[in-house]
């Protein structure tokens, strides 16, 4: 189990073993959600990590892989 003091400003340092598996970093947002009476952590996603990958292969559309394949090797 991970501990965290607060201090007189109502701050904690979260352990850097719940940052890591949180995957949080410097400027990320984490929200505390009420369950069941007890309070749980979590990172807030104000995007999803697909959103910059929508429509990347949108070039692509309609070809055939097997295709593809055999144009970049050569064939």
């Amino acid at each position: 189990m991970q501990k965290a003091k607060l201090t007189s400003k109502g701050q904690i340092t979260i352990p850097k073993e719940v940052r890591k598996q949180l995957g949080l970093r410097i400027g990320d947002e984490i929200e505390f959600v009420k369950e069941n009476g007890h309070f749980r952590l979590q990172k807030v996603f104000t995007e999803s990590p697909f959103d910059k990958w929508v429509g990347f292969l949108k070039e692509w559309e309609g070809y055939d892989v097997d295709e593809m394949i055999e144009e970049m090797r050569g064939r």
